[in-house]
């Protein structure tokens, strides 16, 4: 629930918003972890408020042990211009994307991806802006409590403390230089360089700990016997907030003050530190015939099936919702580098938002084989309905490019190129409407990963749809989705490919080099000059 409690000070009133979650009815005696958590942020003294901070509790047990809660604090570089935009940037999408991440990444990976994504982000918008010298620049100090262990990443001098019988120690470090004359820079932000370098820490905690996370509105004006007063008070954490910031007030803080305090009430009764990998031994479900049941969904029939993954249709027995299920193959069951590949599909499916691109479902029940669950959309794929409907209206064709441009475009905002684009990946219902549905080939930019370009398999499919530069290792990002894109197009409009089907014996430059385009009005005379060079 949200609360806003006013702050009177002597010349004006301020709201500050703050969150209060107590204890949870699902928490009791349960052996789950089991927060008190405040939060509160002003702008003190200054016309606008640079600072954002944000928590989340997840509603559900199940979130609750594979996610834990989290809290993230914030402070704009004033200097930067675009302080605000990128705090509160900052926090809302790490709260919004840590908890869709796989249940079967360790905090540390989720953490770090998810802040890679978010400081490559910001980055591209402050080059931007170069020119009007507009930056987007924060610090940023993450918390994430799971079961008995606190994670933090943090890159700035926003602090993280740890209260504990009596005695406060600092858990993160600042990231500043001095430059002489009591004057200090900050060495780290996050949007300050393409590549983040970010502190990650993790330290057990105990039932009866406090956590607290401060901008320097707060902790370069509060002292620390003030800090220890008020965090041993007995107050609520909210209560501890806004006492905190009241104090900073009285200080004469010349900044924005924001801090955010958790209490620990109760821990899990294991830790679960070794999640990621316990889950990602789980073995690889079998082979699934009609009829079996896995984790309380039934198989309906196989959809699909190749050397590297089989799709299902199944029918969830509690909502009787019929759903599609992903499997891998039993022939990567010792690659590593497969398994965290395919965990990862499950991940980019949950960051992309568009009508246009296949929903991804969140699951709130322990999973014993490793699979993901998609919603089903019945329809035909669109090689099939090419083939069914040979030459459609170009009122039809037009409308299908459009809607695939914005699926390619949801990807796109999101840093990720889809890379295997084909009339074999969307599929077209009775509505003549169309949704991109596989994840398996896609690149996401600002995350520590290495590009794979994809194979040539000798068969009329992908790499006839695919730049020839993606086929020779080189990564062309959204150019090569743009060039997927005009195949599609080029071939539902004259039912022919660019190139012919020669580009299926192309394998060096040299190859490529010797294809020749085909005019698409060879194959259909109606098309305009100006839409075939487009094309």
């Amino acid at each position: 629930m949200s609360i806003h409690s006013g702050l009177k000070t002597g010349k004006k009133s301020i709201m500050t918003k703050s969150l209060v979650k107590q204890v949870k009815e699902l928490q009791k005696g349960s052996g789950f972890l089991c927060v008190d958590l405040g939060y509160g942020s002003i702008a003190g003294i200054k016309p606008i408020n640079e600072d954002a901070v944000q928590a989340h509790i997840p509603d559900t047990q199940y979130a609750l042990v594979n996610k834990g809660v989290s809290v993230v604090i914030a402070d704009g570089v004033s200097s930067a211009e675009a302080g605000r935009e990128a705090s509160q940037y900052s926090v809302s999408t790490f709260i919004e994307e840590y908890f869709r991440t796989p249940d079967t990444w360790s905090v540390k990976q989720a953490g770090q991806k998810t802040l890679s994504a978010i400081n490559l982000n910001l980055f591209k918008k402050s080059h931007a802006f170069t020119q009007q010298e507009k930056g987007f620049l924060c610090t940023f100090t993450g918390l994430v409590i799971k079961s008995r262990t606190a994670h933090f990443f943090h890159a700035g001098d926003s602090r993280l403390y740890l209260y504990r019988d009596g005695e406060l120690s600092q858990l993160s470090r600042d990231h500043t230089v001095n430059i002489g004359g009591g004057n200090n820079i900050l060495a780290r932000a996050v949007g300050m360089d393409n590549m983040l370098q970010i502190d990650y820490g993790k330290s057990p905690i105990e039932q009866g700990d406090y956590l607290l996370l401060s901008t320097d509105g707060v902790h370069d004006f509060v002292n620390q016997e003030r800090l220890l007063s008020t965090l041993g008070s007995g107050m609520t954490a909210q209560q501890m907030c806004d006492k905190l910031i009241e104090t900073a007030l009285s200080a004469n803080s010349d900044d924005n003050i924001s801090c955010a305090i958790v209490q620990i009430n109760s821990l899990a009764n294991e830790s679960r530190d070794d999640l990621n990998a316990k889950l990602t031994r789980l073995p690889f479900p079998p082979e699934l015939e009609p009829g079996m049941k896995l984790d309380g969904y039934k198989i309906d029939r196989e959809l699909f099936a190749s050397s590297r993954s089989q799709v299902y249709l199944v029918t969830d027995l509690q909502t009787g919702v019929q759903m599609v299920m992903k499997t891998p193959s039993i022939n990567f069951q010792d690659d590593v580098h497969y398994i965290d590949r395919f965990i990862q599909e499950e991940w980019i499916g949950k960051r992309i938002k568009s009508s246009h691109v296949v929903n991804i479902i969140t699951q709130n029940r322990e999973r014993t084989c490793l699979y993901y669950l998609m919603e089903h959309v019945p329809g035909l794929s669109l090689d099939k309905w090419m083939q069914n409907n040979p030459l459609p209206t170009p009122k039809k064709a037009i409308g299908i490019v459009k809607q695939i441009a914005k699926a390619l475009k949801a990807f796109h905002v999101t840093e990720t190129i889809h890379q295997d684009l084909k009339p074999a990946n969307i599929i077209i219902d009775d509505d003549m409407q169309v949704k991109v549905i596989d994840f398996g080939s896609v690149y996401v930019a600002g995350i520590a990963e290495i590009f794979i370009p994809l194979e040539h398999e000798g068969a009329l499919g992908t790499a006839s749809y695919s730049d020839p530069h993606y086929l020779q290792g080189k990564n062309t990002g959204v150019q090569g989705d743009i060039y997927a894109l005009a195949t599609i197009t080029y071939e539902l409009f004259t039912g022919h490919l660019p190139f012919g089907e020669k580009i299926e014996q192309c394998f060096s430059t040299h190859d490529f080099d010797k294809l020749r385009y085909i005019p698409a009005s060879t194959h259909n005379p109606v098309i305009p000059i100006w839409f075939d060079r487009a094309l």
